[in-house]
């Protein structure tokens, strides 16, 4: 059974476990707000009711994001979340720091390799070729929130003493504005356009503001052809491999 302590602002989580010499051994896992801990103590409980509890353990980068990915991501991300995470996860994060041990990651370590991302040419979401640019500042960013929830959570579970990502550096993102097609653009698209599928799609997209998910996964009990009318409630999502 686990039991719940309040410290401070903080709420832990304590529980008996036996380690690989069969010594019974205490574990705190700390969390900001009652809601976590709670939520993380019946996840203990359960575990240990059907037999499938096994305590972190995590050495390098790459041990935690797998502990963090399996005890955090499915339970918290949407779908497209969790494909675009696990994306970053395998082609940005793994390949250049996930062999590095957990005490080895200095918040100048992760500055350098912020940096490091910036000369790094991205990789296409469909055939995994790499372009000829490079990763955005945006993507940075969006590689630090991951990273920086990732330690937090490592932090909670007593992997890490502090979140090296709280004071490292990020790159300013640039903020472009995009490219839309005026109503012209559009009647020139349709005109040349043989395909009348494709051409069908052109006018949705155009007419409803459907994006390319949403367009894929449009069925025939969206469409009320009495009212003329197309109801908008599901997306098509391509979810990448577990990690």
């Amino acid at each position: 059974m686990a039991s719940l302590v309040q410290r401070g602002n903080h709420y832990c989580v304590v529980y008996q476990y036996t380690n690989e010499n069969g010594e019974r051994k205490q574990k705190w896992e700390t969390y900001k707000t009652a809601s976590e801990a709670k939520r993380r103590k019946k996840e203990i409980e359960y575990k240990e009711e059907v037999g499938t509890f096994t305590v972190p353990k995590c050495k390098s980068l790459d041990d935690l994001l797998k502990e963090y990915v399996a005890l955090y991501g499915k339970a918290t991300w949407a779908m497209s979340t969790y494909s675009s995470n696990v994306g970053l996860i395998d082609h940005y994060i793994s390949p250049i720091i996930g062999h590095m041990k957990l005490n080895e990651i200095t918040t100048s370590v992760i500055e350098k390799y912020y940096q490091q991302l910036l000369k790094t040419k991205p990789e296409d979401p469909i055939i995994g070729k790499k372009k000829n640019d490079f990763l955005t500042p945006h993507t940075v960013r969006s590689i630090h929130k991951l990273l920086h929830s990732c330690f937090e959570q490592a932090v909670k579970w007593e992997f890490m003493e502090k979140n090296q990502t709280d004071y490292a550096s990020v790159p300013k993102a640039e903020y472009k504005k995009r490219d839309i097609w005026t109503a012209e653009t559009l009647f020139q698209a349709l005109e040349l356009c043989e395909d009348e599928r494709l051409k069908l799609c052109l006018n949705l997209a155009f007419s409803c503001s459907l994006r390319m998910g949403e367009l894929l996964w449009l069925t025939w009990d969206c469409v009320e052809i009495s009212d003329e009318a197309i109801a908008e409630g599901k997306a098509y999502i391509q979810v990448n491999k577990e990690l």
